[in-house]
């Protein structure tokens, strides 16, 4: 019942279904999901944790970044996540997308720290 608790009250906030819905396109850095939300990064990984901690996402480290993607393990998470992204319409979360593009465009081939209003963001 806990998990089920857990997992409702991760998708009641429409920060963490923004993320969600920015996931479903791929992986993404948190720099890059910053950048896309517009948020500053302890906001971020807040929501970050808490969709982790519920099983919605999963992480993987690499060097000193992490980056995040949906879990699809689980059957029941994973039709849930479907359901919540077929639901959110895509004007929702449109100035985010076009943030990230703009952000994934202006990163050079190797993944180094870019400008992003005047502090270096990650990523690599």
């Amino acid at each position: 019942m806990n998990d089920l608790v857990m997992i409702f009250r991760s998708l009641s906030d429409e920060t963490r279904l923004r993320i969600i819905k920015l996931l479903e396109e791929g992986e993404l850095c948190v720099c890059d999901i910053v950048a896309a939300l517009n948020m500053v990064q302890p906001k971020v990984s807040f929501h970050l944790r808490t969709l982790k901690e519920s099983g919605l996402i999963k992480d993987r480290k690499q060097g000193k970044w992490i980056h995040y993607s949906l879990n699809e393990k689980d059957i029941f998470r994973r039709m849930l996540i479907l359901s919540v992204c077929e639901r959110m319409q895509d004007n929702t979360i449109s100035g985010d997308r076009k943030r990230l593009h703009a952000f994934l465009g202006n990163k050079d081939a190797g993944g180094k720290a870019v400008s992003l209003k005047r502090k270096a963001r990650c990523c690599g």
